[in-house]
């Protein structure tokens, strides 16, 4: 990206906590919790408000006043926010950084904007493949619990099954978390109790 010396890549959650995913050096993370503690800034604006933020002189601009002097005194000269995905309360920002003042232009953003289409597939890509194999370790986990559970008390696959989905609302807990109990424990959480 020309002109940036510095990226970063943050989630924005619930509208206030920004959540840093990746960076290129420890400026971009000081960037933004600063954002977060004192909740103003361009990534804000750029997940909330608009598609592009270009801060061309950090320590002038009074679009966010405490951020602009605190910002300038980290180092940051200039800055450029893109918007990268919306999905519920949780965004994506990719920030750019340079340390000098008008660092970025038209042809940057234009840039930046193709990068962000790209990051942002990448990034809904890398999502997707972590609730997958989040999926599949759980399926794991409730498959390891109904084994447990017929060879222990001879039961039918669909009887154990019954067993943690009864326990998990007889107990107001997640099913995973239920079986992952029993491959722990080699017990039914609760069963004590049940029984009395």
């Amino acid at each position: 990206m020309p002109n940036a010396e510095e990226c970063s890549i943050s989630y924005v959650i619930g509208r206030s906590k920004i959540e840093p995913r990746a960076s290129t050096s420890e400026l971009p993370r000081e960037v933004d919790a600063l954002q977060e503690r004192i909740e103003e800034g361009p990534c804000l604006d750029a997940v909330w408000e608009q598609e592009v933020v270009r801060v061309d002189e950090v320590g002038a601009d009074d679009r966010w006043p405490q951020f602009a002097q605190q910002a300038s005194e980290l180092g940051v000269g200039s800055m450029m926010c893109f918007q990268l995905f919306v999905q519920g309360d949780q965004l994506g920002a990719r920030n750019l950084y340079a340390h000098t003042p008008g660092a970025f232009d038209d042809e940057c953003q234009e840039i930046g904007l193709m990068f962000a289409a790209h990051a942002t597939v990448a990034v809904a890509g890398a999502e997707h493949e972590e609730h997958l194999r989040a999926g599949m370790t759980n399926r794991d986990v409730i498959g390891q619990a109904k084994g447990i559970l017929m060879e222990r008390h001879k039961l039918t696959a669909d009887q154990a099954f019954g067993v943690l989905a009864r326990v998990s609302q007889e107990l107001n807990r997640k099913l995973v978390d239920i079986a992952r109990e029993v491959t722990e424990t080699g017990a039914v959480p609760g069963a004590s109790r049940r029984r009395n």
